[in-house]
């Protein structure tokens, strides 16, 4: 495994990180999402990721607890705040209110006493980015949090905060994590570009796109049974096209010529960005660890780089 700096801070990251999201806390059985992370912590995964709203705190339950036979400098770790987490009108966003806390609720489930990264969840346009900012610098200055990061802000939205923070001395957001993978790659535009001027980094999600590049769906057959696809509660409709299934059959040939699976075609693909410090995966099984570990430190030719960039665009 492979580690790299998270942003302009001294914080390294193994390449390839561990989430739950849509596997622990509900979706997993619990032994298994366990032996997932143990599986990770044994191959090198040092970073590991969560969020308060998954299954409402239920996902931090398991995260922690596994978590918690391992030293706690061994590891970095991840969760959020935004999400509703109750029916009342505070119960979400991210107001200072919510952000405190959901804070310390989190650490409660987690069963720790700080959490590494801090995200907001998403942007919150009911509240003054001010606020949420100064409600997140208190949490650093009280030991509760090392580092913020936000999730899905807009090029402007993260220049916007780094504004503020400077101009109040407040501290700096150093990671953003948005949705990036071989089929979606809007960050590269103005995402990427302000990030690497702020000294922010990309730990990005879906980077398989929610399973569709490990090369498992194929035109004019039926998602396996067991796949996400198949599940009633997910539509995957907007990734899962003809269109998309026709540049995978293309894929596939580079990923053979490179002696590589298709995911690790996908998630070394990802890793050729600098400004991507970790590539963020998810395992309903330990054995999915093995295959996707080994795209860390792969570096792809120039030719294929050319090749998959004609496929991609076409």
């Amino acid at each position: 495994m492979q580690y790299r700096r998270l942003g302009n801070t001294g914080l390294k990251v193994s390449e390839i990180s561990l989430g739950s999201w849509l596997t622990y806390g509900g979706y997993v059985e619990e032994q298994n999402a366990v032996a997932s992370i143990d599986q990770a912590y044994e191959l090198g995964i040092n970073f590991f990721d969560t969020a308060n709203v998954y299954i409402r705190g239920e996902a931090e339950k398991v995260v922690g607890k596994a978590l918690s036979k391992y030293p706690r400098s061994s590891y970095v770790l991840a969760t959020k705040v935004f999400g509703n987490m109750g029916d009342g009108p505070n119960d979400h966003g991210l107001s200072r209110k919510h952000i405190m806390e959901q804070c310390d609720a989190s650490l409660q489930r987690l069963g720790m006493d700080y959490i590494d990264i801090y995200y907001c969840h998403r942007f919150h346009h009911e509240t003054p980015l001010e606020e949420t900012l100064r409600a997140l610098d208190d949490l650093v200055r009280q030991g509760k949090v090392l580092y913020l990061g936000v999730s899905e802000w807009t090029a402007e939205q993260i220049t916007e905060a780094v504004h503020i923070a400077d101009k109040k001395l407040l501290d700096r957001i150093v990671v953003n994590q948005p949705n990036y993978s071989m089929l979606q790659r809007y960050i590269e535009k103005e995402v990427i570009p302000v990030s690497e001027k702020h000294g922010i980094g990309q730990v990005v999600f879906s980077p398989l796109a929610q399973g569709v590049l490990t090369g498992k769906y194929k035109k004019g057959e039926l998602p396996p049974a067991e796949s996400r696809a198949a599940q009633k509660d997910l539509n995957l409709s907007h990734v899962l096209t003809e269109e998309n299934l026709d540049k995978i059959e293309q894929l596939k040939k580079i990923a053979v010529e490179e002696d590589l699976s298709l995911s690790q075609l996908a998630l070394a693909w990802i890793l050729r960005q600098p400004n991507v410090a970790s590539a963020l995966i998810g395992a309903s099984r330990p054995e999915q660890l093995l295959e996707n570990v080994k795209a860390s430190g792969v570096t792809l030719s120039t030719d294929s780089l050319e090749q998959i960039d004609e496929i991609l665009n076409a």
